[in-house]
């Protein structure tokens, strides 16, 4: 039986309503967090161990220390609401279940960087999920807990607020930068580093960005402590994730654990198995952007990010994708590769272009019309993405299509056309040096 210190959706009733979250302890981290100075609360979480649950894993007390002191300058928090990554549905759970929390988070995070204005930035799809965090805050804004009315609330001098942002409807406003150009009322494209947000965010001013998992993760950190919360789950990934188990899986949905848990005690422990006890072809570890793992190297592997590093893959969003052993692996990475094309916002050439050519590829593998060279340069084609652009959106849409290809080469050998003629580009290569000397010649 794997319990969980349920740090961020623990098991409480009507836990959305602000009553009952400060009937069971809500804002006693925030007050515990004022009594501290600012420096002490990001210590705190430095040492806590605990690290971003966007993706990128960075090392959230470390995030918190590079905004500036000192400055009469206007700071910002960003949360990072925009749930758009395929197989990553976590974020909505807090958005449903645990909102206060995440304010309470919100609000510590404020204090000990000296925020005053926080934006929430949510999916634009999610309508359900914005309205419910908009009546969680305008509860919270009424009873004293954002605010002016904070400083009376708590008998101290810091107050924030908060806003809630509705989204463009956009993946790629999931993405820092975009996110901010996208809050500001710009189109959502990146922006080139440096200037880094802490630097140069929100309207020229030091803004930091956090996922809403990480911010929510912050009240429990600060009750049990840095030392305490250090010691849960894996070394160099501290604390609980929620993973969001869906595909071929029983018991589809999302679930607080330990990180370090094993792939295998999540899957058939938690998870309930496989539908009919069928094989497992493939696992998406964090979310479809991950490259993928075979099912038969899955035994002993653990979900932190350290682990799967060691395999050529990452933690992600913890958005665990399950294929069974009948999953066609083709129309799966297809799948992929029209999405990321889709959603490509253009700005780099290598993406806007390359991601229309996998998709493209990828169609004639579907309908069997490929050549056994086309495998290379699709392979190739991703490659050249990979790296190559202003931010990660390239090595997301990238990653997944190179790694079936290592992982399932022989699937994508049996969709060739076996007698199609083709000419190789060497071979094309040759006859333009051929007509170019003519050329010269004549």
């Amino acid at each position: 039986m794997y319990t969980s210190p349920h740090l961020v959706l623990p098991k409480i009733k009507d836990l959305a309503n602000l009553d009952v979250y400060l009937a069971n302890g809500g804002f006693s981290a925030y007050k515990k967090a004022i009594a501290m100075s600012q420096d002490d609360v990001i210590n705190e979480v430095k040492r806590s161990g605990l690290r971003g649950r966007g993706g990128a894993c960075f090392p959230t007390g470390l995030k918190w220390s590079f905004m500036p002191k000192g400055t009469d300058k206007p700071k910002y928090l960003a949360v990072n609401g925009d749930e758009s990554e395929p197989g990553s549905f976590k974020d909505r759970q807090i958005f449903e279940d645990n909102p206060h929390q995440l304010i309470e988070g919100i609000l510590i995070g404020c204090y000990a960087m000296g925020v005053q204005k926080a934006y929430i930035y949510i999916r634009g799809e999610y309508h359900k999920w914005v309205d419910l965090m908009q009546k969680a805050v305008a509860q919270a804004y009424e009873k004293g807990y954002i605010g002016e009315k904070m400083r009376s609330t708590f008998n101290h001098d810091f107050a924030a607020d908060i806003v809630v942002h509705k989204g463009a409807g956009a993946y790629i406003c999931g993405e820092e930068t975009s996110l901010m150009n996208s809050l500001e009322g710009d189109r959502g494209y990146p922006r080139f580093k440096p200037p880094f947000p802490a630097n140069k965010g929100l309207w020229g001013m030091p803004t930091t960005i956090n996922n809403v998992e990480t911010l929510a993760t912050i009240p429990p950190i600060m009750m049990l402590g840095a030392d305490a919360y250090s010691q849960i789950g894996a070394k160099g990934h501290a604390g609980t994730l929620l993973y969001g188990l869906s595909g071929h899986i029983n018991k589809p949905g999302v679930y607080e654990l330990e990180t370090g848990m094993l792939l295998t005690d999540i899957i058939y422990n938690v998870g309930g198995g496989i539908p009919g006890n069928k094989k497992i072809k493939a696992i998406i570890p964090g979310g479809c952007s991950m490259p993928p793992l075979r099912g038969d190297e899955i035994d002993g592997v653990r979900m932190d990010e350290e682990s799967l590093k060691v395999l050529g893959t990452h933690i992600g969003t913890a958005g665990i994708m399950v294929m069974d052993e009948d999953t066609d692996i083709v129309a799966i990475t297809l799948r992929i590769a029209r999405f990321y094309h889709h959603e490509s916002c253009g700005q780099c050439t290598p993406c806007r272009e390359g991601t229309g050519w996998m998709e493209k590829m990828l169609h004639r593998f579907e309908h069997h019309d490929a050549t056994s060279a086309d495998i290379d340069v699709l392979y190739s084609v991703a490659s050249n993405i990979e790296g190559n652009t202003i931010c990660a959106f390239g090595d997301a849409a990238a990653w997944p299509v190179k790694g079936f290809i290592e992982k399932f080469r022989p699937e994508f050998e049996a969709r060739c056309k076996p007698n199609r003629s083709f000419i190789s580009l060497n071979a094309v290569h040759a006859r333009r040096k051929t007509i170019d000397s003519l050329v010269v010649n004549k």
